[in-house]
């Protein structure tokens, strides 16, 4: 049973909207697409937003409106979409609520428009124009590829700077990062009797690709003198690759923190930083993980 009286106390966000009227056929139709193309939502009509307020739509009108929305949604907005559509009252008033999921067959855009200019995501509590990266993933999202594992096909794997990559890997591993070892965890692949490197293994290399490909796959540190930002006391740029760089910035925020005694145990002193440093650990090597890769599965356990 829906709670409406709850949902009217919640903001609008990303999965809810409210609309005091029923908006332009072009409005609704971003709205439903760009819901369709993340991660569903709720459109909740005869309910104003600023200020919160039930207005409610008369009772002779719910079925006319259902069916205009259900034409407007079909004709406006491709591939097909589907929406829930059900009728609510509240203090006597009614309400029509709208529920769109999660679409599979991405992107979903406006039917008189391309993909790249009718492709619409939901941003907060707003609908925005998606970039051509963002539809890249979406169309990604559609084929069930993640972007760590998408293929490379202008270098081989054998062809991409390694090294520290393959060092680090023996000591966490003690076995060779061979062809079979980068397949078996899906970061190269055999296509047309070539080893294609995917997405994450670029980032994890130290190739000069990496840097032209993904340019902000790295970690600024600074450290300033006072409170304000400007006058540097250090500073260094992390950008190899990104196995290895949470702990080159874990020991760069090691350098500029303190650490003192706080008692002892008989003759033995018990040190302790200023900060708890496994959580600076964490708190680094989480932010890499998401920041670097959508779907991060093949990367994590190289990084950890």
């Amino acid at each position: 049973m829906v709670n409406l009286s709850e949902i009217v106390k919640q903001p609008e966000g990303r999965r809810i909207e409210f609309k005091k009227i029923l908006p332009s056929s072009s409005d609704l139709a971003k709205t439903i697409i760009s819901f369709a193309n993340d991660a569903g939502g709720e459109l909740f009509i005869g309910i104003a937003d600023n200020p919160r307020e039930i207005i409610g739509i008369p009772e002779n009108r719910l079925l006319a409106l259902e069916e205009k929305i259900s034409n407007i949604v079909h004709d406006s907005c491709e591939p097909v979409i589907l929406p829930e559509i059900s009728f609510l009252t509240i203090d006597n008033k009614h309400i029509l609520r709208i529920i769109i999921y999660k679409g599979s067959n991405l992107p979903y855009h406006l039917k008189n428009n391309s993909v790249e200019q009718g492709t619409y995501i939901r941003v907060g509590s707003s609908c925005r124009l998606a970039s051509p990266e963002i539809i890249a993933e979406l169309e990604r999202q559609k084929r069930q590829v993640s972007f760590d594992k998408e293929l490379y096909y202008l270098k081989s794997s054998e062809q991409l700077n390694l090294k520290s990559f393959e060092e680090h890997f023996l000591t966490k591993s003690g076995e060779r990062l061979t062809a079979e070892v980068l397949k078996k965890f899906e970061l190269s692949q055999s296509e047309q009797g070539r080893n294609l490197p995917t997405n994450a293994l670029i980032l994890l290399s130290d190739d000069q690709l990496k840097q032209q490909l993904f340019p902000y796959a790295k970690i600024e540190c600074a450290r300033f003198k006072g409170s304000v930002p400007g006058n540097f006391i250090d500073q260094k740029t992390i950008d190899g690759n990104i196995c290895l760089q949470p702990e080159q910035a874990y020991q760069f925020v090691l350098r500029h923190i303190s650490e003192g005694s706080e008692d002892y145990t008989g003759v033995y002193r018990n040190d302790r930083w200023e900060y708890p440093v496994i959580a600076i650990r964490e708190v680094i090597r989480n932010s890499v993980l998401c920041k670097s890769l959508h779907n991060r599965h093949y990367v994590k356990s190289f990084i950890m």
